[in-house]
């Protein structure tokens, strides 16, 4: 016996599937199903994840979708490749004819677009077809059957029977049947799937309570109210649907023509504009050329056995080239490229981050900082021929320009081949607890209470086990249950990808919540397993604060700022060994600041280590005291065995970095490089066992061929599993470090500046913008505070000459509590004013509250002369636009006699309004 199930929706339907793609096709494979179709609602949400557990277990695939049409649903299923490229286009028609999570399908608008290239179903409970008979009975049921053969075509159309065990199925079964033959429409079955196994069905529900916002006994007109919406054997299937000949073998010999594996569909990069006479990769290399000529010197005749840093570089960036080649990942190199070129055309500070900085290629091509030659990194961390995929190249922007930088790719790309990739939003602990109490009918009250009470950053188990609550056991059940299931799509925090085709026919757009941002239907691994290649473009609030100094410095001092040339100096890590680091990137948590002080940085390479050896996996690890002491000659640098000092020497002994466990496999078993990175991934990750254990057969076989005694060699194998988790990329670190030092750079001699660019790229860092200017007037930076008539809306600098830098901070009326920039630049655009009175009468948008932010922050004390407390009394008066009926009240009552603010008071005040 066969069968193949065409109708069954997943996680991904959000909060409707009670089952994981990974599950659904694991138990159709054990039950010996032909073939399994996901048919999410309203998008292609899991098939990436669907299409990777069924190729693990051999099981054909079928894309479809069930979509929410006017009057009631259709489920669609793509004909192959192409209709699944047509399958997609629609939806993503839909989903952008509407709004978020109300997307707008028609049976015409769908059919103009899939007509022959997919099969459609009539669908479930909730169809156009069932609700028009349910409701109107079959005449009315017929008008939906023609329509719908009118707009998807005869052949295209079959009649979906199921059997959830209801005494109504079997009367609704015949009607359908009967109404096919009238049209002379095939039937074909199914279960109408909504989870793997029976045991699913409480969860289920459940989640459709959440979705339809009611509690679990007011869901039956969207679930069997029995356990019967499961995957079923084909026996079970047979043996229900025998009274309906071949409506089961159907399914069989329609799964046969149309499943298909997902990586037919795999996109490449779209082909990038080379100047005439070049290909992609002869262009990478003249724009590698000419950036290498600048960053190292001509290329030797004849490099040989020459050690020097030239030919050494010369050799690393034609290795890499060569293997660029190879893979045919010229593009993707020239994409990343033009991006930085038009940061720096634009003076938008960007910097390449991430295992790209292991690349000399990327070094020459200016996308990152780092050397990685005279560094010694290895590119094979960032790229190599055994690796699945594209590299991958962080881009940081600063965190205020980044959107044009999005909006230039999507210009230079096209629309329809460029969007911006989706982050899946899953069950957190308290959303959990939140919403099984909501669907087991409990009160907001005891939702928001028993939330609370779960820790926001453990599991359901923890709190379950270990906390007192009163949290009723089902609710912390069933939360337990839901808890990492996907709940609903976001916008990830800068991927994006692009490809050779319309990205609509690869995967499904539909819009984000913020305004005009359209989002791709998958997450970022997702698109990665099916071939579309990603950039992440993310925004950096320091890279902001950076170019806010650079432009002051321009401004005020009257010269240009080059962060690439700024000189090393003792000075300056003097200040980094005091712990005056307030501000600084990366190094200015309480962690950091008590390590600095001991881990003395004195150059450039101990910021690199001070970056990595402060994150929880060396803390967990246990690596951070033993370097500390052998740092400062507490502890003797010892290696387990003298191979290790290679890889192990410039940390101490002691492993930090990701790229040194790769060079401690090359060092003592003589592993390449390629397979010193499959060694790391391995190791990083639980998926492969059989990988993991045929690369430990062959480090211990290379260690053994170089004598190394099998204790030593179990230690040293032990050592490398126990960082491989936690271990930090030194490319990534590398990076950071020049951000630290740009950052205390300007800090030590350019106080006033550093301190106004921090304020103007908020929100940012760790400290608040109170505790930033507290830091600044303790190295004799004059603050001032926000002047209606003086301040612009940002922080900006004035000349003092009671300052030791001879430049005055004054804070932005921006600054100011609930004032925000766009009232901010309306208040400044209509100065100057005499009076509050005047104030409120030109910006009538100002309320009263903000006026008394105003006033508490002493923004009217200079333009005004008045104190902050009588400020705020007139502030009382005139707020809210009251200004033409109070006009008398003011004439004729003066104000009152008000004692001044004490210092201690103006502080308070100053902390509430500014910081």
């Amino acid at each position: 016996m066969s069968y193949a199930e065409l109708h069954c929706a997943s996680q991904f339907s959000f909060l409707e599937g009670g089952a994981h793609p990974d599950e659904l096709a694991e138990v159709a494979a054990a039950l010996g199903l032909t073939g399994l179709a996901i048919t999410d609602r309203n998008g292609l949400y899991g098939v990436v994840r669907f299409a990777e557990a069924a190729r693990a277990v051999s099981l054909p695939t079928i894309f479809g979708v069930s979509l929410d049409c006017a009057g009631g649903d259709v489920v669609l299923l793509s004909r192959g490749p192409a209709g699944y490229a047509h399958m997609a286009r629609a939806i993503s028609e839909g989903q952008l004819a509407g709004s978020k999570g109300a997307p707008v399908f028609s049976f015409a608008s769908v059919g103009a677009t899939v007509r022959d290239q997919c099969i459609v179903l009539t669908g479930g409970r909730t169809s156009a077809v069932v609700s028009a008979l349910v409701q109107y009975g079959p005449a009315e049921a017929e008008k939906v059957l023609r329509s719908l053969i009118e707009h998807f075509g005869h052949r295209n159309v079959l009649v979906e029977l199921w059997d959830h065990g209801d005494p109504i199925d079997a009367v609704r079964n015949d009607q359908l049947v009967q109404l096919a033959a009238m049209l002379e429409l095939e039937c074909v079955a199914s279960n109408n799937v909504m989870y793997a196994v029976p045991a699913q069905h409480r969860l289920a529900t459940a989640l459709a309570a959440v979705r339809n916002r009611c509690g679990l006994d007011s869901i039956d007109h969207v679930l069997p109210p029995a356990a019967t919406a499961y995957l079923r054997s084909p026996a079970e299937q047979q043996r229900r649907f025998a009274r309906y000949p071949g409506v089961v073998d159907r399914t069989v010999s329609l799964a046969y023509d149309i499943a298909f594996d997902l990586s037919l569909v795999a996109p490449k990069l779209p082909p990038f504009p080379c100047p005439d006479g070049h290909t992609e990769m002869s262009y990478l290399r003249s724009l590698v050329a000419q950036g290498a000529l600048h960053r190292y010197g001509e290329q030797p005749a004849e490099s040989g056995e020459d050690l020097s840093l030239r030919a050494r570089a010369w050799r690393t960036i034609n290795h890499e080239l060569d293997i660029i080649e190879t893979l045919g990942f010229a593009g993707y190199f020239l994409v990343v490229w033009d991006i930085v070129r038009f940061c720096n055309e634009r003076g938008i500070l960007c910097q390449g981050r991430g295992s790209a900085a292991n690349s000399a290629v990327c070094f020459s091509l200016g996308i990152t900082k780092a050397d990685a030659v005279s560094l010694g990194l290895l590119f094979e961390r960032f790229l190599s021929p055994e690796r699945d995929g594209p590299p991958d190249i962080d881009i940081d922007i600063e965190s205020g320009r980044r959107e044009e930088v999005i909006q230039y790719v999507y210009a230079r790309h096209g629309r329809h081949h460029a969007a911006q990739v989706a982050n899946v939003i899953t069950y957190r602990s308290r959303s959990a607890v939140r919403d099984m109490a909501r669907a087991l009918g409990h009160n907001v009250g005891k939702q928001d209470s028993w939330s609370k009470q779960v820790d926001a950053w453990g599991t359901i188990a923890i709190t379950a086990a270990q906390r007192d609550h009163d949290i009723p056991p089902l609710v912390l059940e069933m939360a337990a249950e839901v808890e990492h299931m996907p709940r609903h799509l976001g916008i990830h925090s800068g991927g994006m990808v692009m490809c050779d085709r319309p990205i609509i026919e690869v995967c499904p757009v539909e819009w984000g919540r913020m305004a005009n941002r359209s989002v791709l239907q998958w997450d970022k691994d997702d698109c990665a397993a099916a071939g579309l290649v990603k950039f992440d473009l993310l925004g950096l609030g320091m890279l902001s604060a950076l170019s806010n100094a650079v432009s002051l410095v321009a401004e005020h001092r009257g010269y240009e700022l080059d962060l690439a040339t700024i000189p090393q100096e003792d000075d300056v890590y003097a200040m980094l060994c005091r712990a005056d680091t307030v501000g600084v990137f990366q190094v200015e948590s309480r962690a950091q600041m008590s390590t600095l002080p001991r881990l003395k940085p004195r150059r450039f390479y101990d910021l690199v280590v001070e970056i990595a050896l402060i994150r929880p996996g060396p803390i967990q690890g246990g690596s951070v005291h033993p370097y500390i002491r052998r740092r400062n000659g507490l502890e003797p640098i010892t290696y387990l065995h003298p191979l290790l000092e290679n890889s192990l020497g410039k940390t101490l002994g002691v492993p930090l970095f990701q790229e040194q466990l790769m060079q401690m496999a090359i060092d003592v078993a003589g592993f390449t490089a390629s397979e010193a990175d499959q060694l790391r991934q391995a190791m990083g990750s639980k998926r492969s066992h059989a990988r993991m254990e045929r690369l430990r057969a062959r480090l211990y076989l290379g260690m053994a061929e170089r004598g190394i005694p099998d204790d030593i060699a179990d230690e040293i194998f032990m050592k490398m599993a126990a960082f491989a988790s936690y271990g930090f990329p030194e490319s990534h670190s590398v990076s950071f470090a020049y951000l630290v030092y740009s950052s205390s750079y300007i800090k030590l001699h350019e106080p006033a500046i550093f301190c106004a660019s921090l304020l103007n790229a908020q929100p940012m860092g760790f400290w608040s913008p109170h505790t930033l200017v507290q830091d600044a007037r303790r190295h004799g930076v004059v603050v001032r505070t926000p002047d209606i008539n003086a301040s612009s809306h940002i922080a900006t600098l004035e000349v003092c000459v009671e300052s030791e830098t001879g430049l005055a901070v004054r804070l932005g009326i921006g600054s100011v509590r609930g004032i925000g920039t766009e009232l901010a630049r309306d208040i400044a655009l209509h100065r100057p004013y005499a009076s509050i009175e005047e104030l409120v009468t030109r910006v009538p948008a100002i309320s009263r509250k903000q006026v008394e932010a105003l006033a508490t922050s002493g923004a009217f004390s200079t333009s005004f002369g008045d104190d902050r407390r009588h400020a705020l009394w007139e502030a009382g008066a005139y707020g809210n636009g009251a200004v033409a009926h109070l006009d008398t009240v003011m004439g004729l009552n003066s104000r009152p006699t008000l004692p001044g603010m004490e210092p201690v008071e103006e502080a308070i005040a100053d902390l509430w309004a500014t910081g």
